[in-house]
């Protein structure tokens, strides 16, 4: 059974505030992650409607929850969630093309592919830790993981898990960090870059006393 109340309290900065219930009981705890439309932001008088639940300590707790002129949550959503995960294979088979035809060396695929795993389980852990107001991931942590070639795993992390999918001055520096990073890979196809890289992967080797018994070929592309 839907509840109705009004919003007694909202940190707009932390995405949580409390709701004053309709029948005077002890106020419910709100998380922006109870909306399901996240183009509104909550307001401090607002009224709210919302399902009623128990956190793991048995407090109120509101979810399912909509404002005045917002439709109920659906199941929906899946075209954002297949467009994401179409432009980050898209691009992370692009680097692995690039790689079977000796452009980039199989180290720049292999760095996307762990950098984009690390940024997943980040934005994993960081929308944990806010519904349980536990300490929280910096953004600026999560936007230089995408900056660094993990924002592939950033994107699939924000239509799936649902975090950091909607404030927009996140959402502006994030595809701030795509562009620049993708600059950085278009770099590392041309003849300039790449030395740059080879050079660099052959002086790693050398210092670590691996480059006496191991050699990097870095061959032209082939002709098709």
């Amino acid at each position: 059974m839907r509840q109705k109340g009004k919003i007694r309290a909202w940190n707009d900065g932390k995405g949580f505030g409390f709701i004053e219930t309709s029948t005077g009981g002890k106020d419910v705890f709100l998380h922006i992650s109870a909306f399901g439309n996240r183009n509104r932001r909550p307001e401090v008088g607002q009224l709210v409607t919302y399902m009623l639940s128990r956190d793991a300590q048995g407090r109120p707790r509101a979810s399912k929850a909509t404002l005045p002129g917002d439709g109920l949550s659906k199941s929906g959503g899946w075209s954002g969630k297949v467009g994401a995960f179409f432009v980050a294979i898209s691009f992370l088979a692009l680097v692995a093309i690039s790689v079977f035809v000796s452009m980039v060396p199989a180290l720049v695929l292999w760095v996307y592919l762990a950098v984009s795993l690390i940024t997943y389980l980040v934005y994993a852990f960081d929308k944990r830790a806010a519904k349980d107001g536990a300490w929280r991931t910096k953004e600026g942590t999560l936007h230089w993981l995408s900056l660094l070639g993990g924002w592939p795993g950033a994107l699939v992390a924000q239509h799936t898990l649902r975090h950091k999918s909607k404030k927009k001055s996140f959402r502006l520096v994030f595809w701030l960090t795509v562009p620049l990073n993708l600059a950085a890979f278009i770099w590392m196809l041309a003849p300039t870059g790449g030395g740059v890289i080879k050079s660099w992967i052959d002086g790693e080797l050398q210092r670590t006393g691996l480059g006496q018994e191991t050699t990097i070929e870095w061959a032209e592309p082939r002709e098709h």
